[in-house]
């Protein structure tokens, strides 16, 4: 079976080598074992199944929560040819009949199907005439029902142990923390499945959190100074802020677009075939976007609002950088993300257990943000793995200084106290800096004893401490007013029993000295000499992707762009050893390639 195994990855697929575990987990599925695989994005989850796919009588079904990118996973797989459909709403009742029949004859060797198109009992009586070869469960973690991405049909999913006990499962997921982990098993009975935890470590990503400061203008300098051109995914926490920086980036010479819920289904239709087919697209979104996103050449993600939790962020970072070449990860956040996604939390409807699980997240996340350490060893922490300093991320090309903070933070919690801890950070900055404006006089606060006693810290130092107090959990929000008031963990600190260092050096200071480093971290490293033949090879792949109408990564990913642009093949045979370039692509691919390559 390994052997077998080893064959259809170089030939089918056109890689050497199995990469981590992938050899253990298809041995383990293929061998008719249930596995659940826990691997980051861009790790080869999908080689876990569909590897044994091939290689077990029958057809697989896959089951994906998301039917917009199915058409796209299964047209990847005709690339390799490899016999794929799937079964969604998009498909009307004949071709639903014509790809149901194809399944029954044994046409098939992988089906993807939605989980509440698999539920339904004209699927479920088509798996009992034709039992399928495996089941895999793609993003697993939507099972969690305290998880950060709940699907409430993937609980019905434990019917496949039910009903067909002797088909081997799968279940895959990139970010699941040990709750998560557990969870997953109890809910889709995996108690006896061989489980294979990979590292969370994504290396070819750079981590970088600044604070915020007109967070549109950072987000178009940082684009413009590092991806000019590039393919990426600006996500946003409310659907205005979509709208308003999309036309901001577009009115700036970026082509972006918008993606949300509220969007017609058919421009968001069109926005995400754009966005998947087109080189050089900057999709601005919320988080409904994403999830399945099987386009490799994403060179940044950015976040200009702060994730709820660790785990979304981690998932949505990882969109960025799949074909394992360099890119970015960068977060502009400040004072009133913390205090907007508090209130969020606390004036919600949900039970108190699931309250505190969400601030339990959102807490980790504002520890991430905060941390003074490297960013990388924070996120594969949280994830139950030990890490060494990367190196990579921006406070280990750059370590942040730390100050003795006692008295500002005495003087801030003081300040919210005096205003009746109601109040919002800044009319509280504005009373510590000492200004008489409407407001504060019309709440008599120029006459209470903390009026004016911050003048030796700017407003932007004053806000920088009230997130840093947010976040350490020294102040929280008020659910009614939205005001800012004092914890427990205030008392010592207020009574000088603690002393408090906080996170010091101006975000735009560190911003420019990374600018002055010159360290592009999504650079290909390509050299100017091989600039044109490059650019000829990109041409060549972008000319056959419009023919056939796919998204040009299906063709070749960046990553084997590189590998041809670096190797030269001469021939078919040395075309043939290029990493991800398989017998089905050779011959259909390989000539055109050779051409561009050779040409003049």
């Amino acid at each position: 079976m390994q052997t077998q195994a080893l064959e259809v990855l170089q030939k089918v697929f056109g890689y050497e080598q199995f990469r981590g575990r992938q050899a253990e987990i298809v041995a383990q599925v293929a061998g008719g074992g249930d596995a659940l695989v826990l691997m980051p994005t861009g790790g080869g989850k999908s080689l876990c199944f569909q590897i044994p796919a091939l290689l077990r009588p029958g057809c697989a079904v896959v089951i994906s929560p998301l039917i917009a990118l199915m058409q796209d996973q299964v047209e990847g797989l005709h690339q390799l040819g490899i016999a794929a459909a799937f079964l969604n709403s998009t498909l009307d009742a004949h071709a639903a009949r014509e790809v149901e029949q194809s399944y029954m004859r044994g046409e098939l060797k992988l089906l993807y199907v939605a989980p509440e198109r698999l539920l339904t009992p004209r699927f479920l009586a088509l798996l009992e005439h034709t039992p399928a070869s495996l089941f895999a469960i793609d993003e697993a973690h939507c099972v969690s029902q305290w998880g950060h991405d709940f699907r409430p049909e993937y609980i019905g999913l434990s019917l496949l142990h039910e009903r067909f006990p002797s088909v081997p499962r799968i279940a895959l997921t990139a970010t699941a923390d040990a709750a998560t982990r557990r969870e997953i098993v109890t809910r889709l009975a995996l108690e006896n499945a061989a489980q294979f935890v990979s590292s969370f470590d994504r290396p070819n990503i750079r981590y970088r959190i600044i604070e915020k400061d007109n967070a549109r203008k950072q987000l178009l300098a940082f684009i413009e100074r590092e991806h000019h051109g590039d393919a990426g995914i600006v996500y946003c926490l409310s659907r205005k802020r979509v709208e308003e920086t999309a036309a901001f980036l577009s009115a700036n010479g970026i082509t972006a677009l918008p993606y949300h819920a509220g969007i017609a289904a058919e421009i968001k239709a069109g926005n995400q075939t754009r966005f998947l087919r087109e080189d050089g697209i900057v999709m601005v979104a919320t988080i409904a976007f994403g999830m399945g996103i099987d386009k490799p050449d994403v060179r940044f993600v950015a976040h200009i609002d702060l994730p709820k939790s660790l785990e979304g962020y981690y998932q949505e970072t990882g969109r960025a950088g799949r074909d394992g070449l360099p890119s970015n990860a960068w977060l502009a956040y400040g004072l009133n993300d913390v205090m907007q996604l508090k209130e969020m939390i606390e004036s919600g409807g949900s039970p108190d257990a699931q309250k505190q699980v969400e601030r339990d997240k959102l807490n980790a996340m504002l520890g991430l943000a905060e941390t003074v350490a490297c960013r990388r060893q924070v996120i594969l922490g949280y994830f139950g793995e030990n890490a060494v300093p990367c190196g990579n991320c921006d406070n280990c090309l750059v370590p942040p200084t730390t100050w003795d903070a006692t008295d500002a933070a005495r003087k801030a919690l003081s300040c919210v106290f005096r205003t009746g801890q109601r109040f919002g950070a800044g009319h509280v900055i504005d009373v510590l800096l000492g200004k008489t404006t409407e407001k504060v006089k019309q709440h008599f606060h120029h006459t209470v004893t903390t009026f004016g006693i911050g003048k030796e810290l700017p407003e932007a130092g004053w806000r920088s401490v009230l997130r840093q107090l947010l976040a350490a959990g020294f102040l929280q929000t008020d659910t009614e007013f939205g005001g800012l008031q004092l914890t427990p963990a205030a008392r010592p600190l207020l009574k000088g029993e603690m002393q408090l260092r906080l996170r010091g050096l101006p975000e735009k200071q560190r911003d420019k000295t990374d600018r002055d480093k010159k360290r592009s971290a999504a650079s290909l490293d390509i050299a100017a000499t091989d600039e044109p033949l490059w650019q000829r090879l990109r041409s060549t792949r972008r000319a056959l992707a419009d023919e056939q109408s796919v998204p040009a990564y299906l063709i070749f990913t960046d990553a084997t762009l590189k590998a041809m642009l670096d190797a030269k093949p001469a021939t078919l045979a040395d075309m043939a050893h290029i990493s991800g370039v398989g017998a089905q692509k050779l011959e259909r691919y390989g000539l055109a390639f050779l051409d561009a390559l050779h040409a003049g």
